[in-house]
């Protein structure tokens, strides 16, 4: 099954400045970029760089006035799909160096302050049945809504007021996973079947690979129940949203259009 993307936004920048965007599918094993094409507007500047855990690319833009982005691609989705409720917890000392940032509290994300909840709502699962017990608490306790949360919303602020988008049901579900000692990190995808059409986010934990003896495998999940692990294009990943937005302005910046399609073939 191909997974089409259109994708257009355009924003507008008083003065000379430097944008970092990041909105394209990540070339990546578990998912095959079988066609795409970027148009960007003209910069003084523009260069490519790695993305976090070298996981898609980051575009460096400097530049003044409109400019707008148009992305088209289709990709084909070749991942792990196991049993969530199966897989078992790694003990730290047997994970990878790599994924250990991933159990650190972040800008978004502070683990510490929900260990305690966490432990008495979740004392009776382990591993990924503990991750599944709480993928359906958030989706249970939330409600998904537009406008309540903002760029300074935290994964607290949202536990407190059980409300808000994509990118506070996955900063929710990762500073629990985090307090139950479990890696997790933020994932900016597409997905098809997300409404409204934008671009998603979901997060994914580390757990014991079942199908590698002592390996670990990363794994989707989304409290929002919208995006289907087998059909879900990763763009990137990161500690939380901060690491990992389509857009980030280092001056003033006025947004303007933007429009998402994703279905799937």
């Amino acid at each position: 099954m191909a997974i089409n993307i259109e994708t257009k936004f355009s924003f507008s920048l008083p003065d000379i400045t430097d944008v970092l965007l990041q909105f394209e599918a990540a070339h990546v094993p578990e998912q095959r970029i079988l066609s795409c094409h970027t148009e960007l507007s003209v910069a003084e500047h523009c260069a490519r760089v790695p993305a976090q855990d070298s996981i898609g690319e980051r575009v460096w833009i400097r530049a003044e006035g409109e400019f707008s982005v148009s992305y088209v691609a289709q990709v084909e989705i070749d991942r792990q799909l196991a049993d969530l409720e199966t897989l078992k917890r790694l003990a730290p000392h047997d994970m990878p160096g790599e994924v250990v940032q991933y159990l650190f509290d972040s800008r978004y994300c502070a683990a510490d302050t929900l260990q305690t909840l966490v432990q008495e709502e979740f004392s009776d699962t382990t591993g990924g049945a503990r991750i599944a017990a709480i993928r359906d608490w958030i989706a249970d306790k939330f409600t998904y809504a537009a406008g309540v949360s903002g760029p300074q919303t935290t994964a607290l602020d949202s536990f407190v007021a059980r409300q808000g988008i994509c990118r506070d049901y996955a900063h929710v579900l990762i500073a629990m996973a985090r307090a139950s000692a479990i890696p997790a990190r933020y994932v900016a995808c597409y997905a098809p079947g997300v409404e409204p059409p934008d671009f998603h986010a979901i997060a994914e934990v580390f757990l014991g690979d079942p199908e590698t003896e002592g390996g670990g495998t990363w794994q989707m999940v989304d409290a929002t129940g919208m995006a289907d692990p087998a059909h879900t294009v990763k763009i990137g990943v990161g500690r939380d949203a901060a690491d990992v937005s389509f857009l980030t302005s280092f001056g003033m910046t006025d947004f303007g259009d933007k429009q998402i399609s994703v279905t799937a073939d």
